[in-house]
C-alpha cells in the first residue's frame, strides 16, 4: 500500500534535508580548502623564484591547517550549533513552569509533539518583546523550540498552538538539522571573513598588503585577487544559502502544522498578528534570521514575490502565507459542512 501524500511529503523532505546537510559540510569543507591551499600555491609562487638561501613554500600547511579549521567549524556547528544559537539569544529553559503562560507554553508543546509521534523537544523563552519563534537542534530527539516573551502576550492559546505546530514541522521534517547547521556556519564564516579582512588590510585597522603578489606573475596574481574575492563574498553567499533554505520550508512547514493542530486559521490568525509587529526581534542576529517563524528584521524584501525576492529573502511573503492557510481553513469548513464566513470576515 502507497503511503499518503502528507507522508511522501515528509519522508521526501527529511531525505533532502540529510542530503542537502551533507552538501553543505563537504561545501564548507572544500571552501576552508581552497582558502588554505589556494594561499599555499599563491605563496609557492611567490617564492619560487627567490634565491636558494631564502624561504620557499613547499610545504601546504597553509590548506591542511585550514581543511582541519574547516572539519572542526563542522563538527562544532554540527554539536554545540543549536547551543549556541540559543545562547546568543538569551533564551532561558523552560524545566519547572512556574507562572500561567509558562503552563500553557508547555501543556502547548507536549500536545504537538505526540500530534507529530516525535520526542517532546525541549522549551526556551526569549527575552524579547517582539513575537516570534524558532525551532533549532540536529533531530527530533535533540531539538529545542523557543519563543519569545512577546509572542506569549501576544498570542491566544489556539494561535500558540498554531505557532508551536509549525517549529514541530520543522522538528519532524529534519529543517532543524539543516538550518542550525546554516546558522553556525554563517556566523562562523562572518567571523573568519572579518578576521582575514583586518589581516589583509581591507577590513580596516590591518596593514596593506601591498608586496602580496609581487614576483608570483601573472598566475599568482590572479590566484591571489580570487582569493581574496572569495574571503570577501563568503558571508554574503553563505547568508544568501541559508535565506534560500528558510524560505522554501515555510510554506510545508505551515501547512504541516495546519495538519497537526486540524485548525489552518490559527495559524493564519497568528502570522496576522506576528506580521502587524514593527519592532524587530533584538535578541536573534541576522545569521539565525533564517530558524524564525518570521523575519526578525522585517525586511522589506520578504514582502515582495518573484525571483529577486526568492534570492534575497528570508521568508515567503507573510500575505501568501495567510492566503494559503485560509483556502485551507475554507476547504476544511467545506468538508466538515461549516458555513464559510464571508469575504469580509475572511479578510480581516
Amino acid at each position: 500500500a502507497s503511503r499518503p501524500v502528507a507522508d511522501q511529503d515528509l519522508w521526501a523532505q527529511q531525505a533532502d534535508n540529510r542530503r542537502k546537510s551533507v552538501w553543505l559540510v563537504a561545501g564548507f569543507i572544500v571552501f576552508f580548502a581552497w582558502l588554505g591551499f589556494g594561499g599555499d600555491w599563491v605563496y609557492y609562487l611567490y617564492t619560487q623564484h627567490l634565491p636558494a638561501t631564502q624561504y620557499h613554500h613547499v610545504v601546504p600547511w597553509f590548506g591542511i591547517v585550514m581543511t582541519l579549521v574547516g572539519v572542526g567549524l563542522c563538527r562544532y556547528a554540527w554539536h554545540d550549533g543549536a547551543g549556541r544559537v540559543l545562547w546568543a539569544t538569551g533564551a532561558q529553559e523552560v524545566i519547572d513552569p512556574v507562572t500561567d503562560k509558562e503552563k500553557v507554553l508547555v501543556n502547548v508543546v507536549e500536545e504537538m509533539a505526540i500530534a507529530a509521534s516525535i520526542p517532546r523537544p525541549r522549551v526556551w523563552i526569549v527575552p524579547d518583546p517582539d513575537p516570534n519563534a524558532f525551532a533549532t537542534g540536529n533531530d527530533p530527539a535533540t531539538a529545542s523550540i523557543a519563543v519569545t516573551e512577546g509572542l506569549l502576550d501576544t498570542l491566544d492559546r489556539d494561535e500558540l498552538q498554531a505557532v508551536v505546530a509549525h517549529e514541530m514541522a520543522h522538528v519532524r521534517n529534519l529543517d532543524v538539522r539543516l538550518m542550525t547547521l546554516l546558522a553556525a556556519i554563517v556566523g562562523a564564516v562572518a567571523l573568519m571573513s572579518q578576521g582575514a579582512g583586518r589581516w589583509l588590510g581591507f577590513g580596516g585597522g590591518g596593514r596593506g598588503r601591498d608586496n602580496e603578489g609581487k614576483g608570483a606573475g601573472p598566475l599568482g596574481v590572479v590566484v591571489l585577487v580570487l582569493w581574496i574575492v572569495s574571503l570577501i563574498l563568503a558571508p554574503l553567499v553563505t547568508r544568501l544559502l541559508a535565506m534560500a533554505v528558510s524560505r522554501k520550508r515555510e510554506f510545508l512547514a505551515d501547512a504541516t502544522g495546519a495538519q497537526l493542530t486540524r485548525n489552518p486559521m490559527a495559524l493564519a490568525s497568528a502570522l496576522t498578528k506576528l506580521d502587524a509587529a514593527t519592532a524587530p526581534t533584538r535578541a536573534i542576529t541576522s545569521g539565525a534570521a533564517h530558524l524564525c517563524i518570521v523575519d526578525p528584521a522585517g525586511s522589506a524584501i520578504n514582502d515582495r514575490e518573484g525571483a529577486a525576492a526568492d534570492f534575497l529573502g528570508s521568508h515567503p511573503p507573510t500575505r501568501v502565507r495567510i492566503a494559503r492557510l485560509r483556502g485551507m481553513g475554507y476547504q476544511q469548513m467545506k468538508r466538515e459542512g461549516v458555513p464559510l464566513p464571508d469575504a469580509g470576515a475572511g479578510a480581516a
